[in-house]
């Protein structure tokens, strides 16, 4: 049987990459232009990772698209041209497939195949991985690039297998169009996906009822098309646009502010403040410099963008449904397109969960614990289980068969050196793991830095001569103890978010993102290399430790 001929070999390569996004795909490409034996293994059946995956109506991309790419090759910045400032879904998933396809990435990725286990043989030095379907690898080097929102949270509700409707999660959404055109439906969560989908929706369903538990903060995308002049400029100014938004603090090229909201008058921040709506995106967030470190600072955006929904809303009670009353920019800072402008139409309402919270989805619909919705369709806009979702469904065994999962305790105690790799488990790489910057900015200039880090490391590692890197442990508790620090002067710690883990049932809170910004984490990370990999140990091929 097939089956059993996979189980009985093994294939055996220098490297194994996890994902074919935009992390999996450059990952390939170095490994595999440096020379190595490398294969990519993806679940889904094609490229583009979460791009694949979502195809929720409404997604796009909150980066701007110029930055919103990979910058390793001038070559390719010039021959791709974007068609808006915030592309859609499948605009960006285009656009990945043009990378594999430009760089001959697909005869190196499996597809279809998931990885169920990754252990680590410390007799050889090699990771043995095991793939859902019994065919086993052995690798040197073992590197992870599943997202840090790619692990789809889909709630344990009550009675969902009794539902006679439909239902999906923006995480998988099916690849063939939705038709919610007549349709009673139901949309769970208003985060990020759930804000770009409502509109959408709504233009199409008779009839939308949003069950919201926590409201957000949301401002204008102001998305607009490129002209060809505009995109003719960038790609001119490639060179001027790769240095800014990599030694930038977020991997975007606005410069951040050197002065206090509290400096202002009212009526000078008021200014300021409508400036920023007028232009969208994240300017309003980098307005000023201690919205994210100041309580008062942060309350004098936060009553701004709550005055707004006021304005928007029609409705005084939902407009005050509407009003969130957390600091701005501790949960994601999103933005969107006509969003509380959707909450004036007359076939979408709104339910507060938290005054009455969903009780069991019937065969019928939604039942809380005041009122019964019959629905047709059921979205969960339910999010992610973020930072260390996707490394824990995977079996990942270091030294000593040691689990990942035992040793961060199932999230409690999350460890890293750098966000790149962690004691106890040499030659493993995670690109934007926990504790690195990653989603606190624009990931494609995150995951550039870390790729190029890890090639270089690999390269150093094979031109002395050595079979594995490993993180030392008091490095990484002195890496982990300075992001908490960080953190703990940030008003980030102070709201409950998928960044803490609040999200998910049982999952134990910490806020496991690096604060300092990507310019300096990048200049941290080079210092490292540049002082003969400070903080961590070699193992020779003959096991010995130096």
């Amino acid at each position: 049987m097939p089956s059993t001929k996979k189980e009985n070999q093994v294939t055996t390569l220098d490297a194994v990459v996890i994902g074919a996004g935009f992390s999996g795909l450059y990952m390939l490409y170095r490994l595999r232009e440096a020379g190595l034996s490398t294969r990519a293994y993806e679940a889904a059946g094609g490229v583009g990772g979460v791009w694949y995956w979502n195809h929720y109506p409404g997604a796009r991309c909150d980066s701007e698209s110029i930055y919103y790419n990979y910058t390793f090759s001038e070559e390719l910045y010039k021959e791709w041209s974007w068609t808006s400032r915030y592309p859609e879904q499948p605009e960006i998933l285009r656009y990945l497939n043009f990378v594999a396809d430009k760089f001959d990435l697909r005869k190196d990725i499996q597809f279809q195949t998931r990885i169920k286990s990754a252990h680590y043989d410390e007799s050889s030095n090699r990771w043995m991985i095991r793939t859902e379907d019994g065919e086993s690898i052995s690798a040197t080097y073992f590197i992870t690039g599943v997202g840090c929102i790619s692990t789809a949270n889909i709630p344990n509700m009550k009675g969902l297998d009794n539902f006679k409707g439909d239902w999906y999660h923006t995480g998988h959404w099916p690849h063939e169009k939705v038709d919610f055109t007549g349709k009673r439906v139901g949309i769970i969560g208003t985060g990020s996906s759930g804000v770009q989908a409502i509109p959408v929706i709504a233009k199409e369903a008779a009839h939308l009822t949003v069950f919201q538990r926590t409201p957000q903060y949301t401002v204008p995308a102001r998305n607009h098309p490129y002209t060809k002049e505009y995109i003719q400029q960038a790609k001119e100014n490639f060179h001027e646009i790769k240095k800014t938004i990599r030694a930038s603090l977020a991997g975007l090229p606005t410069p951040p502010s050197d002065r206090s909201a509290l400096e202002d008058s009212p009526e000078v921040r008021q200014q300021v403040f409508e400036e920023a709506w007028k232009e969208g995106g994240p300017a309003i967030l980098f307005s000023y410099a201690d919205l994210l470190a100041n309580e008062d600072a942060n309350e004098t955006v936060s009553a701004f963008i709550r005055s707004k929904i006021h304005e928007i809303v029609e409705d005084p009670e939902t407009a005050e449904k509407l009003s969130p009353t957390y600091y701005y920019g501790t949960k994601r800072a999103i933005i969107d397109t006509d969003y509380f402008e959707t909450y004036n139409r007359p076939n979408v309402s709104l339910v507060d969960v938290k005054k009455a919270p969903i009780q069991e989805i019937t065969a019928q619909g939604i039942r809380t614990t005041d009122a019964e919705y019959d629905l047709d369709v059921i979205v969960f806009a339910t999010g992610y289980d973020g930072m260390t979702g996707s490394l824990f469904k995977m079996d990942i065994r270091g030294k000593d068969d040691v689990s990942l999962k035992d040793k961060w305790e199932n999230g409690s105690a999350v460890s890293t050196y750098l966000g790149i790799a962690t004691a106890g488990f040499p030659n493993m790489f995670m690109i934007t793991g926990p504790e690195s910057p990653s989603v606190l900015g624009n990931m494609p200039v995150a995951i550039e830095q870390h790729v190029e880090w890890v090639m270089d490391c690999i390269q150093y590692l094979r031109k002395h001569d050595m079979a594995a890197i490993e993180a030392n442990a008091d490095a990484e508790q002195a890496w982990s103890k300075h992001c908490r620090e960080l953190a703990d002067m940030t008003l980030y710690t102070k709201t409950e978010s998928w960044y803490t883990g609040a999200n998910i049932e049982g999952k134990a809170r910490g806020f496991q993102i690096y604060v300092g910004g990507y310019g300096p984490y990048r200049d941290r990370c080079t210092e490292v290399a540049a002082k003969g990999y400070e903080g961590f140990s070699f193992i020779t091929a003959a096991n010995t430790v130096v």
